[in-house]
């Protein structure tokens, strides 16, 4: 067994790294002004932080600081995007258009625009995860308001053509949406290069802290309208208002920096790992399914089937590997994972998937570690 146990949930959330946990320590215990009140010292270093931590998140998105706004995830930063932007729709384009396999946090916002009378499109996609263009184009319009496509898949890994995406919806005047926590920290992301408009993100996905986030909004406050979701002192330039979270907002910039800098090597490291894992799994399970496997994929991500075994069941009784069987913020949930149901796997097939997303403190050794529990497990059976 494995000591202390493996941790293969990096799609779910990540550990906060020790150099993220050490640039924010000054602002818990020294520097806690209020960045609003310019009046005073403490209040002056914590907005100079601030901002210093924006430049940080714009450099990572090729964006500028001034197009950047901090939210608490992208949950909310969905939110922000899509009700926010929904309230500034012209009467005469009142059309969504999202995928079957959007993250809930996407999809549940799509359905209340729905019920205020807005027309929701959800496009299926093909058994790899992947948007068919001519579907887009087929459905896209002058009636069409915005485009909500995430950029990589949360379970199966799928990279989206955000840019073949954004330039189809951009001839109709569309606004296009990324929702992209799992993407940003795996792959390049240049909001330039996908050309989108608005698009989301999440500093616990990348090794920062919990319950801090941004949105990107191409041009700034005044190029999209959005109206806020949260009202009070005009904070974030009068579009989420509330007191800085300013250790957390450090530490989300601090991620980000160390992100752009390792980012080409974790990415060919994870990959090669990932690799090797479902290589290993293939030559010794050959009724192992990896889902997902023909579409450009996260270098961190595999999604595996093996018909025959409840995925919960094998978790529970392997408790030294620490994965999952669908998107975190799903769990517990009685219902087989959305995604996969949607890339044509049964109910069945689902419930018997599992997802394994490696990341910063996976080594070689826990991949080798991984295969033999498999087999162990199966052998049992």
């Amino acid at each position: 067994m494995a000591p202390m146990g493996i941790y293969l949930d990096y799609n779910a959330t990540t550990p906060c790294d020790p150099r993220v946990l050490q640039a924010m320590l000054p602002y818990l215990t020294e520097i806690y002004g209020n960045p609003a009140n310019g009046l005073h010292v403490l209040g002056r270093k914590a907005a100079r932080a601030v901002e210093s931590a924006r430049e940080q998140v714009a450099a990572l998105l090729g964006a500028q600081p001034n197009e950047i706004f901090f939210t608490s995830g992208a949950t909310e930063s969905n939110h922000l995007a899509l009700f926010g932007a929904a309230e500034y729709a012209p009467s005469n384009r009142r059309k969504i258009i999202t995928c079957a396999i959007e993250h809930k946090a996407v999809l549940a916002p799509c359905n209340r625009l729905s019920e205020k009378g807005f027309e929701v499109i959800v496009l299926p996609v093909d058994e790899n995860g992947l948007v068919n263009l001519s579907d887009l184009e087929n459905v896209l319009d002058g009636d069409t308001f915005l485009v909500s496509i995430q950029a990589a898949n949360n379970e199966i890994g799928t990279i989206q053509p955000m840019n073949k995406i954004a330039h189809l919806a951009h001839q109709l005047g569309a606004l296009v949406h990324s929702d992209a926590p799992q993407a940003v920290g795996k792959i390049p992301c240049d909001v330039n290069a996908w050309d989108v408009d608005l698009l989301s993100l999440s500093a616990h996905k990348i090794y920062g802290p919990k319950g801090i986030g941004a949105l990107y909004v191409r041009g700034g406050r005044r190029s999209i309208p959005l109206r806020p979701l949260l009202e009070g002192g005009g904070q974030e330039n009068g579009l989420r208002s509330g007191t800085s979270n300013v250790p957390a907002i450090v530490g989300f910039g601090k991620a980000c920096e160390i992100v752009a800098e390792e980012l080409p090597s974790e990415s060919i490291r994870l990959r090669g790992y990932r690799d090797e894992l479902e290589a290993g799994l293939l030559e010794s399970l050959p009724k192992l399914r990896v889902n997902a496997r023909g579409a450009p994929r996260l270098p961190n991500t595999t999604n595996i089937t093996l018909e025959g075994i409840e995925a919960d069941a094998f978790l529970l009784s392997t408790p030294s590997l620490m994965m999952s069987t669908g998107s975190a913020c799903n769990t517990g949930a009685p219902e087989p994972s959305h995604v996969l149901l949607a890339i044509g796997l049964t109910r069945e097939q689902a419930r018997s998937s599992l997802r394994i997303s490696l990341g910063r403190m996976t080594t070689f050794e826990q991949v080798n570690i991984v295969v033999h529990l498999f087999n162990e497990y199966l052998k049992q059976k």
